[in-house]
């Protein structure tokens, strides 16, 4: 077991850890223990003004640096990254309450993106456009926006992290990090691994503490040219309002509400462990997880047994011990927000088929088991709202068309997945569902290689492959006069 220091300082500024102005600290607790396990610096306005001045002294010179050279140091930072997997995956777990085995993938995940724009920075290409006259030049330059301001959550406090650094560090922006609050462990840890790598004085820094305090300021600031941002679909919408005033360019990945289809000729099996593992990860707090089973009239039967059985199996318990499944939800308000959406399903007809019941086990941590319902109609709340817990709503349905119709039915649209061996099937459902990342046969969509972002009010922009460092890019169109 990692233990820590009483008091861990937790603002990074200008290559420095220092306490907050005030002096204030706030704790941080193992969600599935209740055991407080340090405290970290409580950070404001003043700090968070100090952070963006650093970031933008920094920005002139590791923007004016070759690709190459940012590269570098971003490959060095994924192989230290890698080789502290083990001990930051532990902290992550012991902060947020995942099971170690998930834990340690986020870790990987996290230095996969690092790797990735190591690459990237060097393929940053800029565009000749061949002119309509002979007497003029035109090109196109990609340069950095600037200061980034970096907003993350607590359900992959290390992915999310790595996936907006990754690319603003390697297209030559200079980034304000603020981590959510019941996760800032895990933070420090990646930049104490980015400062080992060689990051520059200023690059990168670190504000954890009062959220609307720090976000305020990053907004308000003249010198923030970006706002990148995980988080629920509410938050985005104050962050797009509050934004206009500067008009700052935005990166925004908000909520889901992930329908999971099984057609009737499917691979039950496959379908039965897969729809396990996109809902129940992370105990049902990822927000491309499956919200709404929907399955053929004609297989329900069969998959709903397997599926059951198998939700039935899955253990409760801390995180560090072998053999957790699900481990506890991140506080209090989200245990009662799944309770919530099952007591309004049930007085509405629905039963279930598993779980439902809240745990009895000798942890004080709020837990609650993997809770599948049936009989499902569409004026539950769990058919519309996002759940982020493990609670999981099955409907029948008869036709393609149908489903379809019924899956697209939402303010949502981050991901969708289905599961079917018809070819046909596959590219018709996947052209028809409204949603920007679609699974099919496959639940685990997100890689370093590949665009991940939703459409409608799932968010803006994109995070992954090529696509994710043309976010944090300028296009400077040059047009040039010569003489014939």
């Amino acid at each position: 077991m990692i233990s820590f220091e009483k008091r861990i300082p937790s603002l990074f500024i200008n290559g420095e850890w220092r306490e907050a102005e005030t002096g204030k600290t706030v704790s941080v607790n193992n969600p599935a223990t209740m055991d407080v396990l340090t405290e970290v610096s409580y950070g404001d306005a003043g700090d968070t003004e100090a952070a963006v001045q650093a970031a933008e002294q920094a920005f002139p010179s590791w923007s004016g640096m070759t690709g190459r050279e940012r590269a570098t140091i971003l490959y060095k930072a994924y192989q230290l990254l890698e080789e502290e997997a083990d001990r930051i995956a532990r902290i992550l777990t012991m902060e947020q309450g995942k099971p170690y085995k998930e834990a340690i993938g986020e870790v990987h995940s996290a230095s996969s993106f690092l790797l990735w724009y190591a690459e990237e920075a060097s393929r940053l290409y800029g565009e000749w456009i061949p002119s309509s006259k002979k007497n003029k030049r035109l090109y196109v330059i990609p340069q950095a926006v600037g200061v980034i301001g970096a907003i993350t959550p607590w359900n992959f406090p290390a992915s999310m992290i790595t996936r907006k650094l990754g690319p603003a560090l390697a297209a030559g922006c200079t980034v304000v990090l603020k981590p959510a609050s019941a996760t800032p462990l895990t933070a420090i840890e990646i930049i104490k691994v980015l400062e080992r790598a060689g990051v520059p004085k200023g690059v990168v820094n670190l504000v954890t503490g009062n959220t609307k305090a720090i976000g305020e300021t990053l907004l308000q600031s003249n010198s923030v040219r970006l706002i990148t941002f995980t988080g629920s679909t509410e938050v985005g919408k104050y962050l797009m309002r509050e934004s206009a005033q500067h008009v700052k360019k935005l990166s925004l990945e908000l909520g889901g509400h992930a329908p999971i289809i099984v057609f009737e000729d499917a691979n039950l099996e496959q379908a039965a462990e897969m729809t396990l593992a996109s809902k129940f990860r992370n105990s049902g707090q990822t927000c491309i997880c499956a919200n709404r089973l929907y399955v053929q009239r004609p297989v329900v039967e069969a998959f709903m047994e397997k599926l059951t059985a198998k939700a039935s199996m899955l253990k409760l318990g801390n995180g560090m011990e072998d053999g957790t499944d699900l481990g506890p939800l991140i506080d209090e308000a989200a245990k009662k927000k799944v309770i919530d959406q099952l007591k309004d399903a049930t007085s509405k007809g629905a039963k279930v088929a598993c779980g439902g019941k809240e745990w009895e086990g000798a942890l004080d941590g709020n837990f609650y088991p993997a809770t599948i319902l049936t009989d499902v109609t569409d004026d539950m709340h769990v058919m519309y709202e996002e759940t982020f817990g493990p609670l999981l709503p099955v409907q029948v349905f008869d036709e393609e068309s149908d489903v379809i119709q019924k899956a697209n039915d939402s303010e949502y649209g981050l991901a969708a997945y289905f599961f079917t061996k018809n070819l046909d099937r596959s590219i018709r459902v996947s052209e028809k569902l409204e949603y920007g990342i679609i699974g099919v046969n496959d639940v685990i969509p997100a890689t370093a290689e590949a665009p991940f972002g939703g459409v409608k009010q799932s968010g803006v922009g994109k995070e992954g492959g090529h696509q994710g460092i043309h976010e944090y890019v300028e296009w400077k169109y040059v047009s040039m006069g010569i003489e014939e």
